[in-house]
Order: structure tokens, then sequence, then C-alpha cells
């Protein structure tokens, strides 16, 4: 409506002013003319100065109703226009790029799919779009998926590709019609772009030869009935029989307030289910799972939400995520300054886990000057292991995964053993969780130390010692710990609360409440004066994490008087704690492959980090990657250093078959020393991206049009499409002439004027 009364009043379409540049035509006569009009019009000014009846605002009006009127007349005869640059029919070539993508099936266009818009005015000889296209410029036809090609018929879609790449098929548009006269490329699409790489480089090389897109969105900018499982995170490795914490968050459309069952299945087979409620429309929620993995290899996790009733788009209900569970014994080295039960009770809850293993070094007598420490070996792999007390290299110390520091001074250890600590977590990738004691943290003299950056607490400087008596902690989780796998002591979300609250509480001799800017606090204790400190946080420190437990006493949880023989908190807790201090340790080749999902055709990156004992990054080895397909073919890829890093290198291959692919890289160092082996799996299926934020996506195409200096329709307002090609200058144009004088505005102008300013003289009497 708004476009039709423009056009009807300034004669042309709002595009035609968009388009064009502005002019006076008016020739040297009909300049004069206007120059004695402009005199004329002067006079009659000076005319109404001189009238005594007229006063004031009166006077104001009526001169300037008359300079209104006179300029108008003067614009009209300076003859305006507009003047653009028009294709010359049937001389330019304009490309059509339609989307062959699944998402195109997503039924929110007119009743029906997308592509109903396709068939309607670009998929048959006599399409009205295509039509009006045809009659001024010549046609090249494109589809797009996961790839673009020319298209000989309308007809050979299937909307079956399971990608939209709009970089690559703007790019192939633009190599077919380089060198040739192009007036625009039209892009018909709904915008789901599911490239990994941006479209800024595509849309330079169309800036860069003058190709302006035109494009049209195809669909609704918000879906009005879908659910969607948005994201999963979920670790690309576990340890076998860990209970995992993963966040899926879920978006929706249409059943806010639904409560509906979230689904969690190992290839097929149910492992968790809970219940939901849907967020309001368009908002995202986020939902902690609990599962536990127990199978060993590549396992296919799908998390699932049942397709609910007229839903607009089904496909988009469930994720899939491909975890490693891999089976070994973790070996931590816990060191212990003094005999005390925590040890014990710690080794007891860990022995009961086969997958882990907790090293015990335990100082049972302090040196003298002349008989160094005394330790007690538990858990020792031979009769040589820690002989000689805490290692002395770092070859032996990162032989290790984790660490447990006890209630043991930072006088035990040398110097260079001091920064070994710290290299542990910064170099190694290792984690360190520290306890509390009376010979721990700054009570211990740790402050100033090289570990004392790597922990998330600050240390004060001016502790005078342990404090007594020890202070008695109600132990609770934090909003972060409440969900964080390192502090779940139930198997149900529902029942950790309750059982938080009847444990029974522990000492700490360390009182620390400040925490670094980067620390994440998990549990926090509760004193006798209502104050709150410190029991269990950690930080990201280089490749590593390091946690701090300031208390002395969790075996309480296990021993207590209102505790039952039966209760296994106390074991579940240490479990669950030790197995994520080994989480995500790096081994001295790590491999790794982007992206870890791919389909048939697409190539695969490899990338390896390969270490020495001591965790440096090994550049001169002779490093491959064995890929063996679904079906059991090997293939041996060489691996390049990167010189991005050191250590880091990289390779590619191409998978030709669906399934999972088995990436093993190993080799040797230059002095012919094995490296080791890292293992990684990539998942090779056909994609459902498309279906996942299905809407149709106006802000990309939008930029896309924009940027190249074309313009966005939607599809139901593409009657206007035509024409912005024709007058967007670009191609063999020729320049036409659009004559603005006799604008119905201008004529509505002047009558209006006039009409006025007769009306308001005979009301003042002056007529």
């Amino acid at each position: 409506m708004l476009a039709a009364i423009f056009e009807f009043l300034f004669k042309y379409p709002r595009l035609v002013f968009e388009q064009g540049s502005f002019a006076f035509g008016a020739t040297r006569s009909m300049s004069a003319v206007a120059l004695i009009a402009a005199v004329a019009a002067a006079y009659a000014l000076w005319t109404y100065r001189r009238l005594a009846a007229v006063r004031g605002r009166d006077r104001g009006l009526l001169i300037g109703a008359r300079v209104a009127l006179f300029l108008i007349v003067l614009f009209a005869l300076m003859q305006p226009m507009l003047r653009l640059k028009v294709a010359v029919p049937q001389e330019n070539f304009v490309g059509i790029l339609l989307d062959d993508s699944r998402s195109m099936q997503v039924a929110d266009y007119a009743g029906g799919p997308r592509s109903g818009f396709i068939h309607q005015q670009l998929g048959k000889a006599d399409a009205p779009l295509l039509t009006e296209l045809g009659k001024r410029f010549q046609l090249r036809v494109f589809r797009f998926s996961s790839t673009a090609e020319r298209l000989q018929s309308t007809g050979d879609l299937k909307f079956e590709g399971t990608g939209t790449r709009l970089g690559e098929a703007l790019d192939r548009a633009r190599d077919e019609l380089n060198g040739l006269p192009v007036a625009g490329l039209v892009l018909v699409s709904d915008g789901a772009d599911n490239s990994e790489n941006t479209l800024d480089e595509s849309i330079a090389g169309l800036k860069s030869q003058a190709m302006p897109v035109f494009a049209v969105g195809v669909g609704r900018e918000r879906l009005s009935r879908d659910v969607q499982v948005t994201r999963v995170e979920t670790p690309r490795r576990a340890l076998k029989g860990s209970s995992l914490v993963i966040d899926v968050v879920v978006t929706q459309n249409g059943y806010a307030g639904t409560k509906v069952p979230l689904i969690v299945e190992d290839d097929g087979r149910m492992i968790s289910t809970q219940d939901i409620t849907l967020p309001r429309d368009g908002e995202a929620e986020t939902t902690h799972v609990r599962f536990k993995v127990s199978d060993l290899g590549p396992r296919k996790i799908t998390f699932r939400i049942p397709v609910q009733g007229q839903e607009e788009v089904a496909q988009n209900n469930q994720r899939e995520a491909l975890i490693d569970v891999y089976n070994r014994r973790e070996k931590i080295l816990y060191l212990e300054g003094e005999p005390r039960p925590e040890a014990k009770f710690i080794r007891q809850a860990t022995d009961e886990d086969d997958n882990l293993q907790v090293v015990l070094l335990q100082r049972t007598a302090e040196a003298t000057v002349s008989v160094p420490d005394k330790y007690l070996r538990l858990g020792v792999d031979s009769g040589e292991e820690l002989i000689n007390g805490f290692p002395a290299t770092r070859e032996e110390l990162f032989g290790y995964r984790g660490i447990i520091l006890g209630s043991v001074e930072a006088s035990a250890f040398t110097p260079e053993q001091q920064r070994m600590l710290e290299d542990f977590v910064d170099v190694r990738g290792g984690s360190l969780l520290a306890l509390g004691g009376g010979r721990s943290f700054a009570e211990g003299g740790w402050g100033g130390t090289p570990l004392s950056d790597a922990l998330p607490i600050v240390l004060d400087p001016g502790s005078r010692g342990p404090q007594f008596p020890p202070a008695e902690l109600i132990v609770r989780t934090t909003p972060t710990g409440t969900n964080h796998p390192a502090t779940q002591i139930t198997d149900k979300a529902e029942d950790a609360p309750a059982k938080w609250r009847d444990l029974p509480p522990v000492t700490s001799l360390n009182p620390v409440t400040e925490v670094k800017p980067g620390a994440t606090v998990l549990l926090t204790g509760i004193n006798e004066r209502n104050k709150s400190q410190v029991v269990l946080a950690f930080q990201r420190y280089g490749r590593g994490k390091a946690l701090v437990m300031p208390v002395q006493d969790t075996w309480m949880w296990r021993m207590h008087a209102k505790m039952d023989l039966k209760d296994k908190t106390h074991h579940t807790f240490w479990q669950r704690l030790v197995r994520w201090v080994v989480d995500g340790v790096p081994d001295r080749v790590m491999a790794s492959v982007s992206p870890d999902r791919v389909q048939r055709g697409e190539p695969v990156t490899v990338t390896a980090e390969v270490s020495d004992p001591e965790y440096k990054g090994i550049n001169d080895g002779r490093i491959t990657a064995r890929i063996t397909s679904p079906s059991g073919k090997t293939e041996d890829v060489p691996m390049e250093w990167t010189v991005e890093h050191d250590g880091e290198y990289r390779a590619r291959f191409t998978p030709t078959e669906d399934g999972l692919y088995k990436v093993s890289v190993g080799g040797t160092a230059k002095d012919g020393r094995d490296v080791g082996r890292g293992e990684v799996n990539a998942r090779v299926a056909p994609s459902d991206a498309e279906y996942f934020d299905a809407a149709m996506r106006a802000p990309l195409l939008r930029r896309v049009a924009e940027d190249t200096e074309g313009r966005f329709f939607k599809a139901d307002d593409t009657a206007k499409l035509v024409d912005a090609i024709t007058f967007s200058g670009k191609g063999i144009t020729v320049v036409e002439e659009k004559e603005l004088w006799d604008m119905p505005i201008i004529l509505m102008l002047l009558l209006g004027l006039m009409g006025g300013e007769w009306m308001f003289r005979r009301a003042r009497g002056l007529a």
C-alpha cells in the first residue's frame, strides 16, 4: 500500500529514486524564464511587505506560502530529472542460484514447503519470475547445497542436499560468469549456511568484479511450532565408568511450559531419561543431564526429545555426540607430609575403583642433619619407584597424571622441585589437588613459591600458622558445584541437596576465603560464626588445572557416628573427584580431528601434539597417521610439523565411506626413540545441520546483498526484483533520464498552496 501511494505521488517507484542520480535539465532559455519568474516572485513578496493591512504573523504566513509557491514553480521550470544506468535488454547475464538443500523442504511458505516458491516462480519455462528475467537478461541457472553446479533444468532439483555452502555457490557462479557482462546474481535461499568458512572472501570477490547479489529469502524468520536440541557439550574422551554431567541446550517456539522427556541413548540403548519443562518462546534453556559410560570404544550418544504435535521441523529434536570410552588405570601421586587418617581413607575410596591408582608417598620421619626423610610407599608398581622420595626429575614426575599434595610444607622441596610442581600443571598439563592441613598453603610457607601462582586461591603472606581451634564447617555446593562432575555424591540430582545437608561437618586449619579472578568455587563451608570459606575450588593454569581443598578430615563423611556403615558417600565423592582431577590430562601424543563429523568426500584435518618425556614439543620427528576405514582398509599419511607450535603436526585425508574412521598417530623422534601413540575417531555420515536453526536467516542474506551493492527481497515481495537488477548500473548499460517536473505531488502542492493562501486571505478579509 505505501509503495503504491509513493509511486502515485512521485510518478516512479522508490527504487528508481534510490538507484538514480538527481539533475536539472533546463536549457539556457528555460533558465532565463526561471530567472524572470524569480524576479517576479521577489517583486510580489516586496508588495506583500508594503501592505499596511497585513501585520505580524499573518504577514509571515502569507509571505511563506508565496515563497513556497514560487519555489515549487521554479523547481518545475528547472526540469528536474533522475539519471539512471539501465541494463541493455538481452546484452547482460544474470546468474540464478537455487538452494537445493534439505532445509528447503521445511513447510513454512504459503502453506507448503519453501521449495514451492522455486517451483512456482522459477520451476518451469513459463514461470512468472523466470519469464520476466528472461525478457531482459541472458540467464545462467545454478543449484547448490554442499556443492554448486550448473543446472540444465529446474526439474532436476531434488531438495535433498545435506548442507548449504553459500560461499562456494557464490564463488562458482562468479567464476563461471567471469569475463561476461553481468547485471547481477539472484540468490534464492533460506540462508541456512552451515559452512565452517565465513563469507568475507566470497563477498570481497564479488565486489571486486562488480557482481551485485539480489537475495531472495524464502521462509519465515521464526518458526511457529518447533522444539530443538540446540547444543550438546560432551567430552571427546571419557574414562570407563565415569559419571558424566552434560549440558544440553534446548530452544523452542509454540510449546512454552510443556513438560517433555529428554532421553539419552547409547547406540540406540536408553541409558538415561529425565523430564524437562520447555522454556519460553525463543529462549534457550540449559539442562544438566547425568549418565554413566561403561561400554568401551567410541560410543554414539544421542540426546533426544520426542517429536511434539504439529512440529514444523522434526529432525532437529535430537543431537548426536561421539565419546571415546577408554579403559586404563590412571596413576596419581599422593604426597603426605605426616601420618593422618585422611590418606588412609582416600586410598580406601580410590582402591575400589579399578581405573584409579593412587600411589601414596607418606613421610614417616623428618630429616635430621645426618638422616634423610623416611617415607612409606603404597601402591607403587616396583620397588624402585619413589625409592628416593619425591621425584627429582621432570621425566619421573611427569609420568604421573595427577598429584595430590597433602599436609607438607614448602621447605620439604628443593627450589627445582617447587618449579617442577608448577610445570607439572603448566607445561605437562597435569592436575594438582592441594589438601588442607597444618603444613598446607600459607601456613606451610607456600606463599611466594612457583606453585602459589598455579593455585586458585590467594595465599595470605602474613599467616602466623594454622588456626586453632580448627574451624568446623558445614559443607554446601555452590550453584556451579551443584552440577559439576567433581562434586556428584548421588546418582540422582534431586537426591543431592538432602545428602549434602545430612553430611557431618569437617574441620579446617586453613582459613581460605579469597580466590583468584579466574577461579571457580565448587564447595563452600559455613563456620560457627556463620562465615563462609572455600572448601573446593579450581582454576585452569597453562595446559592443566589446579585444585584446592583446604579441609583436613573428609574421612568424617565415612567414620562419623551419624554415618551408616553401608553409606558410600565418602567413596563416591573421592572416586568422582579424582576421576575429574585426571580428566583431560594429555598424553605424550594427543591426536584430534577437525571437524569430528564430516560427509563423504569432505576433507578431515588430523592434528597431533607430540612431546618428549618432559613434555617439550618434538619438532624433528617422523610422525605418521594411520587411517583405518570402516571396512578395515588402512592408509598411512605422513604428518608435517606446522612450525606454528612446538610439537604440532598436521595432515589431511578424505574419507570415502560412511561410518567410523579410526586415526592412530605415532612415530619416532630424531634419535629413533618411539614417541608413543595417540588415537582419535572421525565419524563420516550425512549431515543433519540443515535442520538446526532452520528459520530463514534474513540478516545473513541482507548482509550479502548490501555488501555487494545488491538488494534483499522476501519471497512474497519480489515484484520489483527485475527492475532492481535492471537499474543496478552493472553490466552493459545506457543512461535514461526520468523527468520529475510533472510529478503529481508538484501539482498537488501548487493547488494546495494557492487554495490555502486564498482561503486564508478571505478569512482575514484581504480577498
